[in-house]
């Protein structure tokens, strides 16, 4: 199923993508395949590494018109940076990046609904 509003929740481990519209949600997982013990050292991820992970991020949301970004760390912003640089056309997709700590899944679609809700309301008084 496609949707037009995705949200991302990521850290450095893996990142939930939730597609979803009024009626219905589809979630997956994309594991980042970093040595989650090592994560906070400079050797523990390659540039190949992370580019594998963002571009399977990436990939996921490629049909979606709205994106949300969020997650607890740097990492969304890492993806920000990616995606700016080696997915320039995906880039006008993200809409917002906001930090959430580690919530179900429910909870972050509960949060991009009232998001999405407010950007989409604000777009249409323009």
């Amino acid at each position: 199923m496609q949707f037009n509003h995705v949200v991302v929740w990521l850290d450095h481990h893996e990142a939930h993508l939730i597609g979803f519209n009024r009626e219905a949600s589809e979630t997956s997982v994309v594991k980042s395949g970093l040595d989650t013990h090592k994560v906070h050292t400079k050797k523990s991820r390659s540039d190949g590494d992370t580019a594998h992970y963002f571009d399977e991020v990436v990939g996921g949301v490629k049909n979606a018109l709205s994106v949300l970004v969020v997650g607890p760390g740097l990492e969304k912003l890492r993806l920000l940076k990616y995606v700016l640089k080696h997915h320039p056309q995906q880039s006008d997709k993200i809409v917002g990046v906001e930090t959430v700590d580690h919530p179900s899944d429910a909870q972050l679609l509960s949060f991009a609904r009232k998001y999405f809700k407010r950007v989409d309301n604000m777009q249409a008084e323009y």
